[in-house]
């Protein structure tokens, strides 16, 4: 598939590039994708959830009432859990939700989720660019020149650039990361996708084998 360059006033310059088919062109795999999604979201949760158990609970151990004949469920002590601020039975504890995954399936969930957004035309191309200030107007005008505004667009570039991460952090639509930060969660959820001539060959590199 060929794509034609932009600059970033959203001017075609007259170049093309051609996205290669083994990381925009495979066949979809949509259990990896599950997989790698599944990852992401798991090892974002803190898993800081507690209850108090019965011996957690500060009180008496003192037995309330009798064993048995008083018409109600056996019950010991006050921290019992059959009473209104008593221990809970099986309640969560603090806990690691992350899991491993092959490399291997993270690598085929990404050129999965990359073939869906080649297949949908929801990848642009744009040369290299940068910002000379921090300007969220100088990012809305590029975006706006690609007519991508309204949007929720994800911008890949090959490394960290402060004036234009600056520069889109206060728009809702706009997400910008670099190459090494880009996962199937964050494809899938952007409408479309932005790459730099520079970026693009690098996640090619990176995928292709």
């Amino acid at each position: 598939m060929q794509l034609n360059v932009f600059n970033k006033n959203g001017e075609d310059t007259g170049r093309t590039v051609t996205l290669n088919d083994t990381v925009f062109g495979i066949e979809p795999n949509d259990h990896a994708i599950y997989l790698d999604v599944k990852q992401y979201m798991a090892n974002k949760r803190q898993g800081t959830s507690k209850a108090k158990e019965r011996s957690e609970i500060t009180g008496s151990t003192r037995k309330l009432i009798r064993q048995k004949g008083g018409g109600g469920a056996r019950r010991g002590d006050i921290k019992s859990p059959v009473l209104v601020g008593g221990g809970r039975v099986f309640g969560p504890k603090p806990r690691d939700y992350s899991f491993k995954l092959n490399k291997k399936v993270k690598a085929l969930a990404r050129k999965s989720a990359l073939t869906y957004k080649a297949l949908d035309n929801a990848i642009t191309i744009v040369e290299d660019f940068t910002f000379e200030t921090p300007r969220t107007k100088d990012f809305l005008a590029f975006m706006n020149g690609l007519k991508l505004e309204g949007k929720k667009n994800l911008l890949v570039l090959p490394e960290n650039n402060r004036f234009i991460y600056l520069s889109a952090r206060n728009l809702q639509t706009a997400n910008v990361i670099t190459v090494s930060e880009l996962n199937t969660y964050k494809v899938l959820d952007a409408a479309k996708l932005l790459f730099t001539e520079r970026s693009l060959s690098i996640i090619e590199d990176y995928l292709k084998a």
